[in-house]
């Protein structure tokens, strides 16, 4: 099969023309057009996609302008994205999840000239006295503009369809955001050329990993999110038998499209995965087909991993395990099989070898991170990337952008080492990182060890002992407990017991650290300077 076309604005048209295609099946309408159904062939999404175009055209957007998108998740926000690069416009997707005050920084470092927003972050934002409607030219994603002079979707339904007016393959092609898990996210912006750099990887023809025409990929991301763009332009190329979109995580809004079809692949977050334990340990069956899992984003546990490989019923199954990031992509990977993932599980272990950097693709050392000189096999050091796919900038933050290069490498945040083999074994976020010891791996160790836990984050505290946060599916465990489930650990101090749904999360459902550091340990934000991990 062809390789797609760089750009994304001609995606959509291109997929169109293949000898084989696939369909998308939504687990909702898309909010731009609610009323079509949940089920998408070739045609009818480059007609949406050429759709969008006359509506941001006649909003105002032209050649070189920048275009907003903030709503919830959804596969629309892709779609959107196609259509501004269509114009020569360059889009931003923005999570409406994240906060009103976030949101009107990062709309102030973007600068748009159309702000396509729905109706429930408007609200959301004028309930905290946070203004978002002056940003260019508003308009509404539903609903009607209420009396406000807003343009809105459907008003903008019929407009003529413009030209194609591409932008160079070198220039801006789409902005996505970091996750944001200490503080407000940046805004990354990638090129076509950059975008093509990190997903050559997965327009190979790999076994097991690339979906064939008969497979049914499920996707469970951030839309928002540099990896959404990625994922699409490979399945368009492969056009597996059907792509299915789990726009929300909730283990209930998943368990309905998983009744309607059962895929064969998925690709979730790791914090995604966790939010379904309990589901998949309810209702196996509707993993039983599954051959292969992906997580991307952040860490996984072997204690998470092993519910979904033991329900598959197939005779192979394997897991995917990808180090990258929003401003790199892809720097490594590495193949879990179900054995090595129980075993893992059972003794305790953890998955944090992350295998080598993507040979070709991306060269990886763990080096001093003030002089960016490597260390010695073994040693750990912060992770630097050299790689074509890096991004071009911060939009509105060029400077933080130039910090983070030490030369021709690029500083991921990450802290790890590279072993004889030259595989990454990460050891923490550098935010994180314990002297003489890993966080990571005492949180996989206490997610093993706590048979109702369902989410275990390990704060540091300069010389103290560090607090581990601990969320359970049921009562908190007493003294006694909690002394049985740390023997033989590394000296913690007591546990804090917080329900999952207060804790603080990004719109990649990562946990906002720094936030929760504010809630356990009774802290200012000036109190701690914390760089985020990027992903």
């Amino acid at each position: 099969m062809k390789k797609p076309p760089k750009n994304l604005g001609l995606l959509f048209d291109w997929h169109v023309e293949q000898s084989r295609t696939t369909e998308l099946i939504l687990d909702r309408p898309f909010d731009i057009a609610p009323d079509c159904g949940a089920d998408y062939d070739a045609a009818a999404l480059a007609e949406l996609v050429r759709e969008a175009s006359a509506w941001l055209y006649e909003a105002g957007a032209r050649k070189g302008d920048r275009i907003a998108v903030v709503k919830r998740n959804h596969f629309d926000m892709i779609l959107l994205a196609a259509a501004a690069a269509r114009i020569g416009a360059t889009a931003a997707t923005i999570s409406g999840a994240n906060y009103p005050e976030h949101l009107a920084v990062m709309l102030k470092r973007l600068d748009p000239s159309v702000t396509v927003i729905s109706s429930y972050v408007l609200e959301a934002a004028d309930r905290v006295g946070v203004d978002l409607r002056s940003f260019g030219t508003t308009v509404l994603i539903d609903g009607a503009d209420a009396g406000a002079g807003l343009l809105t979707i459907d008003g903008l339904r019929g407009s003529a369809v413009p030209a194609l007016d591409l932008r160079a393959d070198s220039e801006p092609m789409m902005i996505t955001h970091t996750s944001g898990t200490t503080n407000t996210p940046k805004l990354v912006a990638h090129t076509a050329d950059s975008c093509r750099a990190g997903t050559r990887l997965e327009l190979l023809p790999m076994p097991l990993a690339v979906n064939g025409q008969k497979d049914i990929a499920l996707s469970s991301i951030s839309f928002a999110h540099s990896r959404a763009y990625a994922w699409a332009m490979a399945q368009l190329r492969w056009a597996p038998k059907a792509l299915v979109i789990a726009s929300s995580h909730e283990a209930d809004d998943v368990e309905r499209v998983l009744d309607r079809a059962r895929p064969t692949t998925i690709e979730a977050t790791p914090n995604v995965f966790q939010r379904w334990v309990p589901l998949v340990r309810r209702r196996p069956e509707l993993f039983a087909r599954v051959r292969y899992y992906m997580n991307t984003f952040d860490l996984m546990h072997p204690s998470i991993a092993r519910p979904f490989v033991n329900a598959s019923e197939r005779r192979f199954v394997l897991w995917g395990h990808s180090w990258g990031q929003s401003e790199v992509g892809p720097m490594a990977g590495f193949g879990y099989t179900r054995g090595q993932i129980n075993r893992r599980a059972a003794s305790g272990g953890n998955m944090n070898m992350m295998g080598n950097p993507w040979p070709g693709l991306v060269s990886v050392k763990a080096a001093d991170p003030e002089t960016g000189e490597p260390v010695k096999r073994g040693e750990v050091g912060v992770l630097f990337a050299k790689a074509k796919s890096i991004c071009v900038d911060y939009v509105g933050e060029s400077d933080r952008y130039a910090e983070k290069w030490k030369g021709a490498w690029w500083n991921t945040g990450d802290v790890g080492h590279r072993d004889a083999l030259g595989r990454i074994h990460f050891v923490d976020r550098a935010v994180d990182a314990i002297p003489g010891g890993s966080a990571t791996e005492l949180e996989s160790e206490l997610l093993d060890r706590i048979d109702n836990a369902v989410e275990v984050i390990v704060l540091t505290r300069g010389d103290q002992s560090p607090v581990p946060v601990v969320s359970l599916d049921g009562p908190d465990l007493t003294a006694e407990e909690w002394a049985e489930v740390t023997r033989g650990l590394a000296p913690l101090a007591a546990p804090v017991f917080i329900p999952w749904d207060r804790l603080p999360r990004t719109s990649t459902w990562k946990v906002r650290r720094k936030e929760l550091r504010s809630m356990v340990f009774e802290e200012s934000a000036d109190d701690t300077v914390l760089e985020e991990r990027f992903t």
